[in-house]
């Protein structure tokens, strides 16, 4: 069912009992004593042990078998167009596909692949608004696309930000896609956005497709966005001095990307890990683009990172939640009170090496999906996509 859908009269509570192990997202602490979740009306109100909890009068009672519970993925960096039908790739249903690997939250970097996408002044904010409210209005599979992301172009004023942002938009698309591409105007730019509350992104590395241009690190430093989009290329990478010294002065996301250069993902990591700068590191797949739809990037991210970059795999899993949650200043993301009741029931895959969903994960393999929920609602169970879990949660009562 819709997340959004009315429901019948009364509190809709759901219970999760029998939880594993439970990973909070919070890199300082990720992984939380309790073996059972209670949210009433979509927002998390108790995390504990079973027997300190009130299970009584569950709308929505499932056992989880065991089996480990996370925050549900989040994808920092995706082109969305309009409802779950992407024409960069002619790909129905990529959405719903993603879901199945575990994302329930996906941030626009920019409706870019819209076919004749205007950039005009006024028909860029037509657009923008327009995308952030057929999403609003609209999740596919119940997966919340936050979209309407203009990129900017030259001749917006301050007034246009006000205007995109008193109509609910809150983030841009990468700078750098449009016209504007020298650091001072930007910097104008991101500073208005920021003014009035509307998050930035830079596109960084290398041209993306025909027609885009190279964004280095001095342009990145100079316009000062919120995010540092695909550090590691999208698709190619800046020179490792200059992914070196974005990482040392930057203070906020250091974004990674599944379309990008792996080798610049791993410098990435394991600059940021010198600096003490890992709760920076935030996950996007970058699609759909060149290199098509990812339904399972953030879980191959979260792999590659953990087995390739020697990061365990509870903190890897922080990467493509709880940091970015943070970054982004999100209300998902995190097992916490009062966040969205957004979560990822998964276990270790079928035949997989490793003893646990952990030590498998650090090995380089894929955890296996058993279930996923938005807003304190079941939206898929088995995932048809990744490998078959070796225990799948169980729906006892409810929907």
């Amino acid at each position: 069912m819709d997340p959004t859908t009315p429901t019948d009269d009364g509190p809709r509570k759901l219970v999760i009992r029998n939880i594993g192990l439970l990973l909070t997202g919070k890199i300082e602490a990720p992984i939380a004593d309790a073996d059972c979740l209670i949210a009433i009306d979509g927002k998390i109100t108790a995390i504990g042990r079973e027997r300190d909890l009130d299970l009584e009068g569950a709308t929505t009672l499932i056992d989880a078998n065991g089996v480990t519970l996370a925050p549900g993925l989040i994808d920092s960096h995706i082109h969305p167009v309009v409802g779950d039908y992407t024409p960069r790739q002619q790909q129905l249903n990529w959405i719903d596909s993603t879901l199945n690997g575990g994302v329930t939250t996906m941030i626009s970097a920019g409706e870019v692949h819209m076919p004749g996408r205007p950039k005009d002044i006024v028909g860029l904010k037509a657009m923008a608004i327009a995308a952030q409210r057929w999403y609003e209005n609209f999740r596919p599979s119940g997966v919340k696309v936050l979209a309407g992301a203009p990129v900017i172009e030259h001749g917006m004023e301050e007034h246009d930000f006000k205007e995109l942002a008193d109509a609910g938009v809150k983030f841009l698309g990468e700078v750098g896609l449009g016209s504007v591409k020298d650091g001072k105007t930007a910097n104008q730019m991101v500073s208005w956005a920021r003014k009035y509350g509307i998050q930035s992104t830079i596109h960084t590395g290398g041209p993306s497709i025909p027609g885009s241009g190279l964004i280095d690190a001095a342009m990145v430093l100079e316009t000062g966005a919120d995010v540092v989009g695909h550090i590691n290329g999208g698709h190619s990478a800046l020179p490792d001095d200059q992914i070196v010294c974005l990482c040392e002065s930057c203070l906020k996301g250091l974004e990674i990307v599944h379309n990008g250069n792996e080798r610049a993902a791993l410098l990435t990591l394991n600059t940021a890990r010198e600096l003490g700068k890992l709760d920076q590191i935030i996950l996007g797949t970058d699609g759909p683009a060149g290199s098509g739809v990812q339904p399972l990037g953030i879980l191959r991210m979260v792999s590659m990172l953990s087995s390739l970059g020697n990061v365990a795999a509870e903190t890897a899993f922080c990467f493509a939640t709880g940091n970015t949650a943070r970054q982004r200043e999100l209300d998902v993301g995190l097992i916490e009170i009062g966040y969205c009741a957004d979560f990822v029931l998964m276990d270790r895959a079928q035949h997989a090496p490793g003893k646990t969903i952990l030590e498998s994960v650090q090995l380089g393999n894929l955890p296996g999906v058993g279930m996923t929920i938005i807003d304190g609602r079941v939206t898929s169970q088995r995932s048809r996509n990744t490998p078959p879990a070796d225990r799948i949660p169980a729906l006892v009562t409810g929907h």
